[in-house]
């Protein structure tokens, strides 16, 4: 055992247990703000694919959920169904962001998406969480009626004669009603420390399923669940400018404004149509940020740096 020489002088080892105090004294004042609220988490992109990442959210999810904070985690998993349906030999279009799914990528996405991500997420997270007994549960829109979808349609215009065209994206769905009452069920139980973990599929009034964008169910559950968060993790550091420079802070109005422009393009679009629906509908503040980062949750719900693109009413 090390002696101390003096009352200000201690081993390296020591210093680091110091460090870990003072790094939980400050971040006090954050663990408040957001005592008992709930933050939804959506939980995209490659990162996903990556073991030890994986591992580091569950973590994170679980520390969360210890800290008093309700967390439900919506996930996606597009580059699992583009790999999976690589090997059916299905090629994916896509229109600004969105999968356009026919009858086999439907299959596919819910084979993928419901099954092996969403179990595979959850049981991380009851893994992390097993010394204090907090379980992820897998859920998808088409348990107990989670989520009731109508067809998704998007419009575009014909570069040469610029006339306006519906494009039909099959069946991929948006959002029409989140019935919270199985969530609220299990973030409500006293007994137990249940995480939902929701993929992103629904049903629509006749009984078809649909694919729906996580970053859009994310939005809808956050909204009605009155999240005090929405956390947006990707495989990118949140929005860039027009000189790809990150933007920390965003008003709505600037969000739209970014979208209009061009500026923001492709699978950006979903993301800032999301966080702006959300933010009209009650979530107090939507952050895109990069999931890739070790505790990139952490960072920007306990310090006062933050991480990534914070976007609010104004």
């Amino acid at each position: 055992m090390t002696k101390i020489t003096s009352a200000t002088t201690y081993t390296e080892e020591e210093e680091k247990g110091w460090a870990t105090a003072r790094t939980l004294a400050e971040a006090l004042p954050f663990i408040q703000i957001y005592d008992r609220e709930i933050v939804v988490v959506k939980y995209g992109g490659h990162a996903m694919g990556e073991e030890a990442t994986a591992k580091l959210f569950a973590s994170d999810i679980v520390l969360l959920k210890l800290l008093g904070i309700h967390p439900i985690v919506v996930h996606g998993g597009g580059p699992q169904i583009s790999a999976m349906l690589g090997r059916a030999g299905v090629k994916s279009t896509f229109v600004d962001g969105l999968r356009v799914t026919d009858n086999a990528t439907m299959e596919i996405a819910e084979m993928v998406l419901s099954g092996a991500v969403n179990k595979e997420i959850a049981s991380w997270i009851t893994r992390a969480g097993q010394e204090a007994d907090v379980r992820g549960v897998g859920l998808s829109g088409k348990d107990a009626g989670l989520i009731t979808v109508e067809k998704a349609t998007r419009v575009k215009k014909d570069p040469d004669s610029m006339i306006e065209q519906i494009v039909d994206l099959g069946y991929v769905g948006e959002p029409k009603q989140v019935d919270d009452k199985l969530i609220r069920t299990l973030i409500g139980d006293v007994n137990h420390d249940y995480v939902p973990v929701i993929a992103p599929i629904g049903v629509s009034d006749e009984g078809q399923t649909f694919n729906i964008n996580a970053d859009t169910v994310a939005g809808a559950v956050a909204a009605k669940m009155e999240a005090k968060r929405m956390l947006l993790l990707t495989d990118i550091i949140g929005v860039l400018d027009e000189n790809k420079e990150l933007i920390r802070q965003l008003t709505v109005t600037e969000a739209r404004a970014l979208i209009e422009s061009g500026v923001a393009s492709g699978g950006m679009i979903p993301k800032l149509e999301t966080a702006i629906a959300a933010v009209e509908a009650g979530v107090e503040a939507v952050v895109i940020l990069d999931g890739r980062r070790p505790h990139a949750m952490l960072v920007e719900l306990f310090t006062e740096h933050g991480a990534g693109t914070l976007i609010k009413a104004g």
